[in-house]
């Protein structure tokens, strides 16, 4: 799901006690409590998770579902949450077709459910919070940054932070209520009378590169291998230095 990295001995949490690679490693029980609709195929599943130790934004988590009959499954799923929500996470997963992990959440999860879920994991693709970001992503990819986003608010931070998405349409648009300000949205298929369907472009990602905060923009991607590619290009191409682009792929 990430790009290769080397994981770091510790988590910095901010306003908390870094998390010990030990402690990630740890399976606790998750108790469904919340489950709400963002798009026609992909909803937030909210978690109350008393000892989760907290996260960084743009961390992710290991999920183990158990049947009766003893059979488990296993997958990686970033947190949208960010780490100020306190003993809770939220995961937002697509229903994807044939999946039996996100076929049972969509289909038979309730809430009082319980899951295990360990982590956090992978420093690599964080966001402490402490440098202008630029983050672009596609279809789920958003989930990772939208912790992002939120702990930025959470926290009212003054760093400047810009939120590039790209959807098929409207509908599709995950989180299409929480995005302010900070957020320009990307159609690819349909779009709101007035506004250009296509891809991302150039003509979208410059002027972000052209109005670089004190110390640059560390850029964030999160998508498809292609969106991936696509949205490096265009970086690398408006001057953002390659070693300042974190990328987490999905698929």
């Amino acid at each position: 799901m990430t790009e290769t990295f080397t994981p770091p001995t510790r988590f910095a949490v901010p306003g908390r006690i870094a998390v010990s690679e030990q402690a990630a490693a740890v399976w606790q029980t998750a108790r469904l409590t919340e489950i709400r609709r963002e798009t026609p195929h992909a909803s937030t599943f909210r978690f109350a998770v008393p000892d989760w130790a907290g996260h960084l934004p743009g961390q992710h988590l290991m999920l183990r579902l158990t049947a009766a009959d003893g059979y488990a499954a296993q997958r990686h799923y970033s947190i949208a949450s960010p780490p100020e929500d306190a003993g809770h996470i939220e995961l937002t997963l697509d229903h994807v077709e044939g999946g039996e992990v996100s076929g049972w959440f969509h289909t038979v999860a309730r809430p009082g459910d319980e899951v295990e879920v360990r982590g956090p994991l992978s420093g690599f693709f964080a966001w402490p919070g402490d440098r202008p970001a630029l983050l672009i992503g596609a279809g789920s990819g958003v989930v990772p940054l939208m912790s992002m986003v939120r702990h930025h608010r959470a926290r009212g931070l003054d760093v400047p932070l810009r939120l590039l998405v790209s959807a098929r349409g409207p509908e599709e648009l995950i989180y299409a209520r929480e995005f302010g300000a900070e957020t320009t949205p990307v159609f690819t298929r349909s779009a709101p009378e007035g506004v250009v369907v296509g891809r991302m472009t150039a003509a979208l990602v410059a002027p972000l590169l052209a109005e670089q905060p004190p110390g640059g923009w560390e850029a964030y991607v999160c998508g498809s291998n292609s969106f991936a590619e696509h949205a490096s290009r265009l970086l690398v191409a408006a001057g953002q230095p390659v070693d300042r682009i974190r990328i987490e792929r999905f698929g």
